[in-house]
């Protein structure tokens, strides 16, 4: 692909935004635009992966043809490509669940969502920091716009609460980045990577800069200490806007830490130690946050605070075999999350509740959702033939080649505790027989006995009513009467054979992650994309 095609990865998102704003409020036209949209991103990284193959390599674009350090500059390699695809496939899929289960039933859904594309997109294609900072904030303004929309159809307290949370926190974080990148500028004089190649290894204001910006993108990956607020603010929104910020939001900010510290610290092995104890921490913490948690989103909201940390020990072990492995770590994880989200959030639409033990008997009555979640849930504890297990095995072998046994004791304990966290979901929601509840028999105030609950369990075919997506009284639901249509099971099934596929043909993905993981490793050949374009 020419490097002159790369700005369309975000003109194109923008521009179809705009225009189906101008349009109004014709709903087919939206979905095919927005569909139509993210087909064309997905190709275009497939187009750059299958050039990418085998031999690396970067392209690279300065905007207008300024000049490096005044254009607006995007460089793909195959780091950026694979990322590129697997977001353009999660919002694909996300978007269609959001359809299916009546989350999309306004006007501004496919504007946002296309905006969203373009900052995500934006964020990993630029090579300069402060346009990073702008493509974040990009990609933050839509996000804040759907838990909004989220907000119109339930409106409670909790819902509030993390709204807040995540609007507070990002704009905090926002800020320390901007700070990071003004130090930066005023120390070196630029804030393009390409131009800052190294400055980090051999100067120390450079580095303490630049940490400032890595300290942010870790906030906003939920790093340990500071890692409370997603556990608080994702389960908050509705079941299709958690999914599609579990693939995007703390994977970028993660993306962007492997870059950053690969160009920037040249991979500089004085401070990984900090690093390996970072990730550690937030194996841990996030895992036991988890045990005491009654809801599906929470227990895996949790989860996803405790993957963090696996995903990030790639670049902390900073070796060929480390970053091929995190980087395999990164890419199953947004789609294996993607699929427990959509696979819970499918029973809790039809259902209106995401309480442990609330429901029970969905094994017998939604086979197919509960394979779905079974198959990813194996996934994510490490279990083979699933991509969680090569993704694990390949972190914890590349710890033991550079020594870290601590590393590997915990990544292998919370395995364990994680597949024990699925069977607490497995054994709350999917077991056991189907019980009778005050919703079937239509009593009790905020029991989801209205209107709506009788809208949402009406059919078979039927899509819910939006205001009640999810019922955490305790009331348990009956399954009688309801079942999960295969279009709203349909993303679930989706992404969960992806994760048996990716699983099953894992030397392929670790093939490319591999030549991901060598761009890291010698970063010459994407600074010399970026200073020649």
């Amino acid at each position: 692909m020419s490097g002159a095609l790369l700005p369309l990865f975000v003109a194109l998102p923008l521009l179809v935004s705009a225009v189906l704003l101008i349009v109004g409020d014709r709903r087919v036209l939206h979905a095919v635009g927005l569909l139509g949209t993210l087909l064309l991103v997905i190709a275009g990284g497939v187009w750059l992966v299958t050039d990418f193959a085998g031999s690396g390599g970067a392209v690279a674009h300065g905007v207008a043809q300024w000049p490096v350090g005044i254009s607006i500059p995007f460089v793909a390699d195959m780091f950026a490509a694979l990322m590129l695809t697997v977001t353009g496939v999660l919002t694909l899929v996300c978007s269609w669940f959001a359809y299916a289960s009546g989350r999309a039933a306004t006007v501004y859904f496919a504007p946002l969502v296309l905006v969203l594309t373009a900052g995500v997109n934006g964020a990993l294609l630029t090579v300069d920091l402060f346009n990073l900072f702008v493509f974040v904030e990009v990609m933050l303004l839509p996000s804040y716009g759907l838990f909004v929309l989220a907000a119109r159809h339930r409106g409670t307290e909790r819902q509030v609460m993390g709204a807040r949370l995540y609007v507070t926190l990002n704009l905090l974080t926002s800020t320390i980045f901007l700070m990071g990148v003004g130090f930066i500028y005023g120390t070196a004089g630029t804030v393009n990577m390409a131009e800052l190649a190294g400055r980090a290894a051999t100067d120390g204001t450079v580095a303490i800069s630049t940490a400032v910006c890595l300290f942010a993108l870790a906030i906003k990956a939920a790093v340990v200490p500071i890692h409370g607020w997603l556990a608080v603010a994702y389960p908050a929104t509705s079941p299709a806007i958690t999914a599609l910020f579990s693939g995007l939001h703390t994977k970028v900010a993660s993306y962007a830490i492997y870059r950053i510290y690969a160009v920037v610290f040249d991979g500089d092995a004085h401070w990984l130690w900090i690093g390996v104890a970072l990730c550690c921490l937030t194996m841990v913490a996030g895992v036991l946050g988890a045990v005491g948690e009654k809801t599906t989103r929470s227990i895996l909201a949790f989860h996803m605070i405790s993957q963090i940390g696996y995903i990030l020990l790639g670049v902390a072990l900073f070796t060929l075999a480390g970053l091929a492995a995190g980087i395999f770590y990164l890419l199953h994880h947004m789609i294996v999350k993607a699929s427990l989200f959509l696979s819970t959030g499918a029973i809790e639409v039809r259902y209106m509740t995401g309480r442990i033990g609330a429901l029970s008997g969905m094994a017998t009555r939604e086979p197919v959702i509960t394979v779905a979640f079974f198959v990813a849930a194996l996934s994510l504890a490490g279990l083979p033939p699933f991509s969680g297990f090569v993704a694990k095995f390949s972190l914890i072998l590349a710890a033991v080649d550079t020594g870290h046994v601590i590393a590997v004791i915990v990544m292998l304990a919370v395995s364990l505790i994680t597949l024990l966290s699925m069977l607490k979901i497995l054994n709350g929601v999917f077991w056991g027989s189907a019980r009778e509840s005050s919703l079937e028999n239509g009593g009790g105030s905020g029991a989801g006995g209205g209107p709506a609950a009788r809208t949402a369990g009406s059919g078979a075919g039927t899509v819910p009513e939006p205001a009640p997506a999810a019922r955490d009284d305790g009331a348990v639901a009956t399954a009688s009467g309801r079942r999960i249509s295969a279009v709203l099971a349909g993303p679930a099934v989706v992404t969960a054979c992806l994760t048996l596929a990716l699983g099953l043909g894992a030397e392929v993905l670790m093939g490319v992650s591999t030549t991901a993981a060598e761009g890291l490793l010698d970063t010459s050949t994407y600074v010399k994309a970026v200073m020649d374009s």
